[in-house]
């Protein structure tokens, strides 16, 4: 039996990098309790509402987290988590883990994790409030990575040049992490996630201090993510249900001119990280367009996204990341604030 005070797991890395696939391996696992949506609480709101030890600034705070979709998935007690709230620290990290600890509860679990994307940004706080904390750091060819997000959003504005500085920033960062925690910090690369399943799994259930669990592998714990995972394909209930179908394609799918400003801008990082660099033909009037227009202006996307990142993190009470609108659900009736866990309807949460 495994020591029940263990910290808790944040799996951490830039969107469509793995860190869905991982939790649904980890929350297989009879001991940990990670929900499959990120409660991104760090992002939105950590730091937003000035001193929790003053009650007005808690109970904003406190509301805020209250009224995101992603917070309610967890059905979190108001009363329960006021009470214990304030038998301790008034610390966000406190406010953070109540949620979480108390989901882990009612699932039967006795560790805890949480999934989000780019938690590495707070790898200093993280640490600080959970001495304890374990932190993986998913990673992905970025060129694939990109390909995922163009496929969800076609008309992101950041494009090659965004996409470039969101995993470059999430890889220094990842790399900053792991050489300030020694022990602490884990990174795991998504194609050999996919490729040698077990092994990755077993050296990750080493790095968090529990005994690897075989049905880990077959997803057990989470059914709805390995019928996504396996959808149109005939696989053997006990295995693992990835697939390396995914692994390369954005030779086909993301533009020849993205492919050479990624690999122009990325080569070093990419070579480091065992990934090859695509030959990529362009004709002369492309090649010029590249020098000309597309290139200067992903290295300007690149800046924007990260000086729009460095005001979000440095100053978030002023600048603060926001949710999405849509995943904020509408102010209670009086008195609602207090219903009991359990409540929430889950359907309504996307």
């Amino acid at each position: 039996m495994k020591n029940v005070d263990l910290g808790p797991i944040f799996i951490g890395g830039p969107d469509r990098c793995g860190k869905t696939t991982l939790q649904a391996f980890l929350t297989s696992h009879s001991r940990i309790a990670i929900p499959d949506v990120g409660s991104n609480m760090w992002t939105y709101f950590y730091g937003q509402y000035g001193d929790l030890g003053r009650p007005e600034n808690f109970e904003a705070c406190l509301a805020a987290m209250l009224s995101y979709k992603h917070v309610l998935f967890l059905n979190p007690d108001p009363g329960r988590i006021r009470a214990e709230f304030w038998a301790g620290e008034p610390t966000y990290g406190r406010l953070f883990a109540l949620f979480h600890q108390h989901f882990a509860a009612r699932v039967g679990k006795p560790r805890w994790g949480v999934q989000t994307g780019l938690i590495e940004r707070y790898a200093d706080r993280v640490f600080a409030a959970y001495p304890g904390a374990k932190m993986i750091h998913m990673i992905r060819d970025p060129r694939d990575r990109y390909q995922a997000s163009l496929a969800l959003w076609p008309n992101g504005r950041g494009r090659a040049g965004g996409a470039s500085a969101r995993w470059l920033y999430s890889m220094r960062l990842a790399r900053r992490s792991r050489r300030r925690y020694p022990g602490q910090v884990h990174i795991v690369q998504y194609e050999r996630l996919v490729r040698e399943t077990e092994a990755t799994l077993q050296e990750v259930c080493a790095f968090i201090g529990e005994d690897y669990e075989p049905a880990m592998l077959a997803m057990g714990g989470a059914p709805e993510r390995r019928a996504r995972l396996t959808r149109g394909r005939e696989v053997d209930p006990t295995a693992s249900p990835l697939s390396t179908e995914h692994i390369g394609l954005f030779r086909q799918r993301v533009p020849p001119a993205e492919i050479a400003f990624m690999q122009g801008i990325l080569k070093k990082e990419l070579a480091a990280l065992g990934y090859t660099l695509e030959p990529v033909s362009l004709s002369p009037a492309q090649r010029l367009r590249l020098r000309l227009i597309d290139w200067p202006l992903n290295l300007a996307r690149l800046g924007g996204w990260l000086a729009v990142e460095f005001l979000q993190q440095h100053d978030p009470a002023r600048f603060g990341r926001r949710p999405d609108p849509r995943m904020i659900v509408e102010a209670e009736p009086a008195g609602a604030a207090d219903r009991p866990a359990g409540t929430l309807d889950q359907t309504t949460i996307s």
